[in-house]
């Protein structure tokens, strides 16, 4: 979409036509001041006002050619007739042109120069004209009478007024597909931006071309939006090319390769790394110690991605760091992206921290992404199910062999008894690069079972034996069945590493797992009515949240926020939410350009379900609706997108949650 000049941002609208406006009254202009304009012409072609019977009256213009112009700068609105034949066009500039005023007899000429009188005393004075055109374009510029009859010839430093007040032409917005979505509601692409761009004063300002502009954290996020963020694209080639490890070597070689430094676990795996990664560094920190968390993506605020002890990076920390990495980028001379930079400034900041040791989750597939460089103690890899098929293969053992790709030669790798097939892709992996696999609930005993107790409620708990280990009755921290395999890789794990000289007593691993916690997972955010967020975003994790849900929340009926990216398994997905939603609300995330549009997403469900359904045009919109619907017995869940997650819980910062009630869609000022 065309932007407005930053100086004049004026508001346009298409007026119907009035019956009648007063007569154009106008004081000489002071420097400075804004002109006066006169009324606007209606659509119909006819005058919407008329002059007095001694003044020369204005001609209409042909109906094509008519618009009613109105502008938070310049009240007033501004006929648009056809310009004069001798208009220049494609100049760009303003040109301003003296005619003689038309149709009375008793009008005499006026001179051609600006601000010649009339040699008539009772004829009106010259009518002065903007002529405006767009620069190339083969269409006649746009004339706008800025005066009267009635009044004086205007000065040239009038004229410049004038043309400065004058709104630019309206040009139309761009197909809402160039934006990856297809939106209903010109509000809509508007929003479309980067969650970082909404939190208040991150995005003002330029974006820093360089390193040296890198002065504080608002100026390092804005360097960092402006990098490439396969995230947020709608459309990725994957390939050696794009995503290109040697780029990220040579990077990470200029800061003094950090990420050499440190301890690492690698998780990757389809669904499950965010839940595996916290109860591994749970209990690793309940051993004693320092522990990195290095995940993608953020909820609400950008250093969420990078953890030590369950602290965000501090901001000014952030900001330096960030700028650290811009400059080796330079001195490399290579372009890194968004995720390769927040990659580096992890590595850089937990080597500077001195962590005992870091748990690195993976941010798409596995072996072409940014944090395959690292040499880990320990690989795992947790589910595997279709999503980003486009980029990883459309089966699940192509799709396997991509996420089997952070294996290291001699370095274990863990994974959970699973489809004959998908075992059989990620051993002839581990085979050829010469990693030794561990299979839990195959190579090392493993059990589960569900119960329910006074003090935890329903919940599972887990076996795992090994050579050095005996875990028995550990009950999982996260609630739903899918959550017990995560636990025993993540119990395998640690395990592991007390055969490497980490010391992790028993006692201090049940009591580091019973303490983890991970945000926006079946995380319980409002109270009356409860309101439940989970980034569940594909049709496996949905599917496992509506049964988690069923088996771990008691409530009447349940009202589901849903909203998810366009590139995903959609049918899919709707097929899992009307498994155990009574209704559903569609909207999408606003800083995300990858959202579907809530109403295709609707009249898909139309289709497969005969369930109530509701659009709203936000999220706020669709939190109030939800939550003005439902009984203190009922549920509202969000879910569909970590997008969707973050945005429910930055708009949730501003009430209070003890308050319950419902949850408004308008934010509070605040002083």
């Amino acid at each position: 979409m065309a932007k407005d000049t930053p100086a004049r941002r004026p508001e346009r609208s298409v007026s119907p036509a009035s019956d009648k406006s007063k007569q154009l009254k106008s004081k000489p202009l002071q420097a400075g001041a804004k002109p006066a304009l006169p009324p606007s012409v209606s659509h119909s072609g006819k005058a919407a006002a008329k002059v007095a019977p001694t003044a020369a009256t204005i001609k209409p213009a042909a109906a094509a050619d008519v618009m009613s112009v109105r502008s938070a700068a310049t009240p007033s609105r501004l006929p648009k007739v056809p310009a004069a034949a001798t208009a220049a066009k494609g100049t760009g500039k303003h040109e301003t042109k003296h005619e003689p005023a038309a149709t009375s007899k008793a009008t005499p000429k006026s001179d051609s120069k600006p601000g010649a009188k009339s040699d008539s005393k009772s004829g009106p004075k010259s009518s002065a004209r903007i002529v405006e055109s767009k620069p190339g374009s083969a269409s006649a510029p746009v004339e706008i009478i800025a005066s009267h009859p009635s009044i004086p010839a205007r000065s040239e430093a009038t004229q410049k007024a004038i043309a400065a007040a004058t709104p630019r032409q309206n040009t139309p917005q761009p197909p809402a597909r160039q934006l990856g979505l297809r939106a209903t509601r010109p509000e809509e692409v508007a929003n479309v931006r980067p969650l970082e761009v909404k939190t208040g004063r991150s995005h003002e300002g330029r974006a820093p071309k360089g390193s040296a502009d890198i002065n504080g954290y608002n100026a390092a996020v804005r360097y960092l939006l402006e990098r490439t963020d396969f995230e947020r694209s709608r459309s990725v080639k994957y390939n050696e090319t794009t995503f290109k490890l040697e780029r990220m070597e040579q990077l990470l070689a200029k800061l003094g390769n950090p990420h050499q430094q440190i301890r690492t676990v690698h998780v990757a795996g389809t669904n499950g790394k965010g839940s595996t990664v916290h109860m591994i560094a749970s209990m690793l920190q309940a051993c004693g110690y320092t522990v990195g968390v290095y995940t993608s993506p953020h909820l609400v605020e950008l250093r969420e991605r990078i953890l030590i002890n369950g602290q965000s990076i501090d901001r000014a920390v952030f900001a330096e760091a960030v700028k650290q990495v811009a400059k080796a980028a330079e001195k490399a001379g290579v372009e890194p992206t968004f995720f390769e930079v927040v990659t580096a400034v992890c590595f850089k900041h937990f080597a500077e921290q001195a962590v005992d040791i870091a748990v690195v989750e993976v941010g798409l597939g596995g072996r072409l992404d940014s944090t395959n460089v690292i040499r880990p103690e320990a690989c795992v890899i947790t589910s595997i199910d279709f999503d980003h098929t486009k980029l990883l293969g459309n089966t699940l053992e192509e799709i396997a062999r991509e996420k089997a790709g952070i294996f290291k030669k001699d370095v274990p790798a863990f994974i959970f008894e699973s489809e004959p097939a998908v075992q059989q892709a990620i051993a002839e992996v581990a085979e050829r690069v010469g990693a030794p696999l561990r299979t839990v609930n195959k190579d090392i005993d493993y059990s589960a079972r569900f119960c329910v107790t006074e003090d935890l409620g329903p919940h599972t708990r887990v076996c795992l034996y090994t050579k050095t280990s005996r875990l028995e009755h550990l009950p999982v921290p996260l609630p739903g069945e899918h959550q017990a395999s995560n636990c025993g890789l993540a119990l395998a794990v640690v395990d592991h590493l007390k055969t490497v000289g980490f010391d992790c007593p028993e006692d201090k691993i049940t009591t580091g797992l019973a303490a983890t916690k991970v945000p926006g997972r079946m995380q319980l955010v409002w109270d009356r009515p409860r309101v439940l967020v989970d980034g569940a975003h594909n049709p496996a994790a949905v599917g496992a949240l509506m049964r988690c849900v069923g088996a771990h929340v008691p409530y009447d009926s349940m009202i589901c926020v849903f909203g998810c990216c366009s590139d995903k398994d959609v049918p899919g997905l709707i097929d899992k939410v009307n498994l155990g939603a009574d209704k559903v609300i569609f909207t999408r995330a606003a800083g995300n350009p990858r959202a579907a549009d809530p109403e295709d997403l609707q009249k898909l469900f139309h289709e497969r379900s005969g369930k109530m359904s509701q659009v709203a045009r936000s999220l706020p919109e669709a939190l109030e609706m939800a939550t003005r619907a439902v009984s203190r017995e009922d549920l509202v869940c969000v879910t569909g997108s970590f997008y969707l997650v973050g945005e429910t819980l930055k708009h949730l910062q501003h009430f209070d949650r003890s308050k319950g009630g419902k949850i408004p869609a308008q934010v509070p000022e605040r002083d």
